[in-house]
């Protein structure tokens, strides 16, 4: 067993699960979704990223190109998130948390391509 491949599969697939349980529930609820969750989507999808940058194959470019998307969307996320808090001082309103959980989802969308992309390459895999 290669244990660069299980903590590559590993960060993929936890990106995936802890931007999905952020984005669970009401999409205006802030009860529903907690900054933390936010953040910890983020650290690991960055380093997911990072994983990433090793493959030269075309199907690597692929899933560097999904994890660059959901990244810039769960930064877009925490960058609205962090304005209405701590700039605009509206606070977590419904329509901020509406947006986030918004962008957040197209993240969820990038990790889940990428995590699609993994499986049906793992699936070519020849012994």
């Amino acid at each position: 067993m290669n244990i660069e491949k299980v903590l590559f599969g590993f960060f993929v697939l936890l990106a995936l699960t802890l931007n999905f349980g952020f984005v669970m529930g009401d999409i205006d609820d802030p009860d529903h979704h907690h900054v933390y969750e936010l953040f910890a989507a983020l650290v690991v999808s960055l380093v997911a990223t990072v994983l990433k940058f090793g493959d030269r194959s075309h199907i690597g470019a692929v899933l560097l190109a999904t994890s660059l998307v959901a990244d810039l969307h769960l930064l877009a996320a925490a960058a609205v998130w962090g304005t209405a808090n701590h700039i605009t001082g509206t606070g977590s309103d419904p329509g901020t948390v509406a947006s986030v959980v918004s962008l957040a989802g197209g993240a969820l969308l990038a990790n889940l391509a990428s995590v699609v992309l993994l499986v049906i390459e793992t699936a070519n895999l020849r012994r």
